[in-house]
């Protein structure tokens, strides 16, 4: 499966004068990605979740690149996400997924933002805003079906069915969120599906979305009308009992800034958490923890440096990352390693580091040069 084009020594020494790490992101490949989506659901419409920055990715760069490939609908958590998504996105539909914070109501409103409402506070706050505007103010509604985070419970939704609160609050949506769709065989995902339907047969008329990332591929009973994806956009495996269906989008390398040989006996970095059995040749790479690769993975991550793997040692630094190069001939001074990309995805990164892919993603810091590749770039 091809991901971003590998940045060669060269490309790393004459244009990353700045910074020893660089972030490559493949817009051609979150557009593919987003057309994969679409496509197991053509009767339903695909948004796009990009909270966090798309992913870590660049929401200023990710959103008009889906825009211009037909994503019309976009998801974001915060108010402020989506004053930034509104600045990239002048006509989209921007869904705010945490709510309606007391007093926010006008500055949703100057963006042109739909939150996401999940109590009767929310309702009441908002359907006060549209009387003060003197016109319908659109909005989601979320039911909460199992998750017990944000939301309206089963119950309560289907009470307040016909209460006239709902149609002043402008709902264009109902919504809810699944709790363990990447784990196809759990049961909680039917009785979600169950208690969902039984919500919108209450509300008629107003579509539903459902399904997320790996909720897309739990079938056509989870598709409903919207289909809002996040991780999987961004290459993260939707179907861990299968093969990742997706394009890798980033690729993350750094160049070496020192080659030396330690003795047997010798140990590196803080703490001298490693210690040599045997002479070994490390690497030290110009990254770290500042800049968001995990101070977890600390021996147990890997990076690639010419095709060979080669082990993070001792604890990652803030800005230094050591490697044990000793089975790696091409790891020399100025040569570039690679901490994401080839058999290093984010999914695999994240086990590394005790984690998962969001996390890598969400943390890619703000100190690399950024590379934003398109198809023409391939």
């Amino acid at each position: 499966m091809r991901g971003p084009r590998p940045v060669s020594q060269g490309d790393l020494a004459i244009q990353d004068l700045t910074h020893g790490a660089r972030l490559t992101v493949d817009l051609a490949a979150i557009v593919a990605n987003w057309r994969h989506l679409a496509a197991q659901a053509p009767d339903a419409a695909c948004a796009a979740v990009v909270k966090a920055d798309a992913y870590g990715c660049g929401l200023a760069r990710v959103a008009p690149a889906l825009w211009a490939a037909g994503c019309r609908t976009f998801f974001v958590a915060h108010l402020s996400e989506g004053i930034t998504a509104r600045a990239a996105l002048p006509e989209a539909t921007i869904y705010v997924l945490n709510g309606l914070l007391p007093g926010h109501g006008p500055a949703v409103v100057a963006h042109a933002l739909r939150p996401v409402l999940g109590s009767r506070a929310e309702l009441d706050e908002w359907a006060a805003q549209a009387a003060s505007e003197g016109r319908a103010l659109p909005a989601a509604l979320h039911v909460d079906t199992g998750m017990n985070r944000l939301g309206l419970a089963v119950p309560e939704a289907l009470a307040l069915a016909g209460d006239p609160v709902i149609a002043g609050a402008g709902i264009a949506l109902l919504m809810t969120h699944l709790v363990s769709a990447e784990l196809s065989g759990d049961p909680v995902n039917a009785r979600q599906m169950r208690d969902f339907e039984r919500v919108r047969a209450a509300y008629p008329g107003i579509p539903g979305s459902f399904a997320n990332s790996s909720g897309i591929f739990l079938g056509a009973p989870a598709h409903h009308d919207l289909l809002r994806p996040g991780y999987a956009l961004f290459g993260g495996n939707p179907t861990p009992w299968k093969p990742n269906p997706m394009r890798p989008v980033v690729r993350l390398e750094a160049q070496i800034a020192q080659v030396r040989t330690v003795a047997a006996g010798e140990t590196c970095g803080y703490n001298a958490r490693w210690r040599a059995a045997e002479p070994r040749r490390l690497a030290t790479l110009s990254m770290g923890y500042a800049d968001g690769y995990p101070r977890a993975a600390s021996g147990r991550g890997m990076a690639l440096v010419g095709g060979a793997r080669c082990p993070i040692l001792g604890l990652i630094s803030m800005d230094l990352i050591i490697l044990d190069v000793t089975d790696a001939p091409e790891a020399v001074r100025g040569a570039s390693a690679t901490l994401i990309g080839d058999a290093l995805d984010v999914d695999t990164v994240g086990r590394a580091a005790g984690t998962i892919g969001y996390e890598i993603l969400t943390g890619l810091g703000s100190r690399y040069v950024r590379h934003y590749m398109t198809g023409h770039d391939a």
